[in-house]
């Protein structure tokens, strides 16, 4: 009796060692399975979301009705420069974009700086000032603005457009920037102070440097909504040499036949600045190194 017991009690570990081996064999699996769920409802949504792309860039490499060439082509993105103003639309839609970049962020960096750093009663209502502006959508200003640019000879012209894409989007870039701005040490300003260095001198090489992710986020989020814009410019613009890119697309549709083939091309025309400036830009989104360089870390 005694030699069984012995035989059960070392039995009994064994056997549940084989029992949590089971058990965790089977929550793996349960893991497995949950990952390739969830991998597999992002492929469809991903698929779904890619679908108007792939067929814009199909279109825009197929031969058109009228045309004899036969499989991919590029005589669409031919066709589209060399009889329409697809060049002049591009460079308008590059001039405004550019300009709208460099003068938003070079405005909300400072800008977004003093709501950072200030705690002052005006500092604060100008916060609330830019957070009320911020609800407001576009096109609430657009008739009252139009007026206004009518009597200054700003209506169709690339300047007015511009002031526009900047005004609307300085209220978010500034928030956008005083955000980021928060995230840096006030310690590194206090250092570069004893240093001798002044506020702006302080903010220039110390603040600005470490604001490389912050400022390109308001970068592009600036060249975005200027890039795809197009309420303001059909409200502003009337001269097709004035038209941008979105404009120039609009034209194709004609009242009873649309070109379908260019309009795809001009499209693809479109898509190619943003994914270049996120492909060349996306090394550059990282915040780490700011830790670090406090004094003593």
């Amino acid at each position: 009796m005694s030699a069984a017991l012995h035989t059960h009690a070392q039995s009994g570990p064994a056997l549940g060692v084989a029992g949590t081996g089971k058990q965790n064999r089977a929550l793996s699996d349960a893991g497995l399975r949950g990952r390739w769920w969830r991998f597999t409802l992002i492929l469809a949504i991903t698929a779904v979301v890619l679908v108007p792309i792939t067929v814009t860039v199909v279109l825009a490499f197929t031969p058109s009705p009228t045309s004899t060439a036969t499989g991919f082509t590029l005589e669409n993105f031919g066709n589209v420069f060399s009889q329409t103003l697809a060049s002049t639309w591009l460079s308008n839609s590059l001039i405004t974009t550019l300009s709208t970049v460099v003068v938003s962020v070079a405005v909300a960096a400072p800008a977004g700086y003093v709501l950072s750093r200030g705690r002052s009663k005006a500092v604060s209502g100008y916060s609330l000032l830019l957070f009320v502006m911020q609800s407001l959508p576009i096109i609430t200003s657009v008739v009252p603005l139009f007026i206004l640019f009518a009597g200054l000879g700003l209506v169709d012209n690339l300047m007015g457009l511009t002031i526009i894409y900047v005004g609307s989007t300085m209220t978010v870039a500034t928030w956008m920037m005083a955000a980021y701005f928060d995230s840096i040490p006030i310690s590194l300003e206090e250092a570069s102070w004893i240093d001798g260095c002044s506020v702006f001198g302080s903010f220039t090489k110390v603040v600005l440097r470490n604001s490389l992710p912050g400022i390109l986020s308001t970068a592009i989020f600036a060249f975005l909504l200027a890039w795809n814009d197009y309420l303001v410019a059909i409200v502003f613009l009337r001269s097709s040499e004035i038209f941008t890119l979105p404009m120039g697309v609009q034209s194709f549709f004609q009242q009873n036949q649309t070109d379908w083939t260019s309009v795809m091309a001009l499209a693809v025309v479109m898509m190619l600045p943003p994914i270049v400036v996120f492909a060349g830009l996306n090394k550059y989104f990282s915040v780490g190194g700011i830790g670090g360089s406090l004094a003593g870390r």
